[in-house]
C-alpha cells in the first residue's frame, strides 16, 4: 500500500508509462512501423517524403527515420528545419536541408533513440539563417491508427 501522495503520483506515472510503452511497436516485438508520408511547403518550395521507425542503433527501443527531398522552384534559398520536444520541453529548430535556386536537396533525419514522450515538427522556411519566415509545421510523430 502506498501512503504518500508522492508515491501515488509515481505509481500513476509508472502505469501510464507502461501503457505507452506497451503501445510502441518495439514493445510489441515489431521491428518498426510502416512508412508514413509527410509533406510541408512554403512559397516556391515543397518538402516531402516518408518516415518510419526501425530498431535503434543503441539496441534499446527504436529510431525515427525521416527521408525525402526539398524541391525549390524559385530563385531564393529554402531550408527544412526540424524541432524535437522531449518530455514536453521543446528544443530549438535545427536546419537539415537547404536548396538555393531551382533544384532538389535530400532530407535525411534520424532520431535515435526515439522515445514515446518525444514529438517532432518539420517546417520549410525561406532562407538559411532562421525560422522567422516559414510555412506551417507538420508532425513527424503522429501515427495513423489502423483498426
Amino acid at each position: 500500500m502506498i501512503n504518500s501522495l508522492g508515491g501515488r503520483a509515481l505509481c500513476a506515472a509508472a502505469a501510464i508509462c507502461a501503457v505507452v510503452s506497451a503501445a510502441s511497436p518495439a514493445a510489441a516485438g515489431v521491428p518498426g512501423t510502416a512508412a508514413v508520408d509527410w509533406s510541408a511547403a512554403h512559397g516556391a518550395s515543397v518538402a516531402s517524403g516518408t518516415r518510419w521507425t526501425e530498431p535503434s542503433g543503441t539496441g534499446l527501443g527504436s529510431a525515427l527515420v525521416v527521408r525525402g527531398e526539398l524541391r525549390n522552384s524559385g530563385t531564393a534559398c529554402s531550408s527544412v528545419w526540424v524541432r524535437w520536444t522531449y518530455d514536453f520541453v521543446p528544443g530549438p529548430y535545427h536546419r537539415h536541408a537547404t536548396q538555393c535556386g531551382t533544384g532538389t536537396a535530400e532530407v535525411n533525419v534520424r532520431l535515435d533513440p526515439y522515445r514515446p514522450t518525444t514529438t517532432g515538427q518539420l517546417t520549410v522556411c525561406h532562407g538559411t539563417a532562421d525560422t522567422r519566415d516559414c510555412g506551417p509545421a507538420v508532425s513527424l510523430t503522429s501515427w495513423p491508427v489502423n483498426g
